[in-house]
């Protein structure tokens, strides 16, 4: 990113990095590079499309190389830039809360869909337990208007990037946030939906994990126990004590774990429990009623 002969526009710079970060084999090159581009710029990303010849400065290349050198050593570009897009929003992020992925998208398709078809669910009262940055209960909250969401997690850095999320979309005033362990906090409520995308990586996955995820996101909220399940069994154990007449469960998990979160599901009561495969075709959700 040195030439003397040609000028560093965004075109350039945007083409370069992408190829940079395609030879590193890293998830979505062109998006990573026009996410860091655009917040050195400080526009949105669709403002770079607009002006592709426009030649970078000294200074917002200095900026620009530093970023794209922590991206392409693995740190998640959604921490770089502080943010990450999720159901069409875009939710702030620091290295105190997972990057929501897209597989928990399939959580909100469910449930969007299954409250407005579903007699006994139209104005529900949700559960979002572990809420991270609050995009379960966010996005729920943006997309669903007669719905109430109480959101829980056991970290108070977590808890507040979650209100300030909530507050940035306009929906704080429909969400409830306390701090404590699973469901613990909130075991004098009853739900419609209670939903959670727990630790669920079992010991014996970790070592494959991307080192984007194992070296910068919390482990907190990422590693399940040695089977992936310590956070699980107590939400399908406990749960039944928050459910309303009716309720619905849901439960991000390890597609390798499926057979045991099913099981868990019927030998505490859950009835028709089924899963939902995500984006990638993989098992991953699993869905239970009271």
């Amino acid at each position: 990113m040195n030439s003397p002969n040609q000028a560093w526009t965004t075109r350039r710079l945007l083409n370069w990095t992408t190829q940079r970060f395609e030879d590193r084999h890293m998830d979505h090159a062109r998006l990573c590079a026009e996410m860091l581009l655009a917040h050195v710029l400080g526009v949105q990303r669709i403002k770079l499309y607009m002006d592709m010849d426009r030649p970078a400065n000294d200074l917002e290349r200095a900026a620009f190389r530093d970023l794209v050198e922590r991206a392409s050593k693995d740190e998640p570009v959604d921490y770089l830039v502080g943010h990450t897009p999720f159901y069409g929003l875009i939710f702030k992020v620091t290295p105190a809360v997972l990057v929501p992925r897209p597989s928990t998208e399939t959580i909100i398709d469910h449930v969007i869909q299954h409250s407005r078809a579903t007699p006994g669910f139209t104005n529900p009262v949700i559960a979002d337990i572990g809420t991270g940055s609050g995009t379960i209960a966010v996005t729920l909250a943006k997309n669903l208007p007669d719905a109430h969401i109480v959101a829980t997690d056991i970290c108070d850095e977590a808890l507040a990037i979650a209100k300030e999320n909530a507050q940035k979309m306009g929906v704080a005033d429909r969400i409830e946030f306390h701090l404590g362990n699973l469901l613990e906090p909130v075991l004098k409520h009853r739900f419609e939906y209670i939903i959670s995308n727990p630790p669920y990586i079992p010991d014996h996955e970790w070592e494959a994990v991307e080192p984007n995820v194992k070296n910068y996101e919390p482990h907190g909220a990422l590693r399940g126990g040695v089977d992936g399940l310590d956070c699980i069994r107590i939400l399908i154990a406990q749960a039944k004590k928050v459910a309303s007449d009716p309720c619905q469960l849901l439960i991000e998990f390890a597609t390798s774990t499926k057979l045991e979160v099913l099981n868990l599901a019927t030998e505490h009561g859950w009835k028709n429990p089924y899963v939902l495969a995500d984006h990638e075709r993989l098992d991953r959700i699993l869905v239970a009623n009271a």
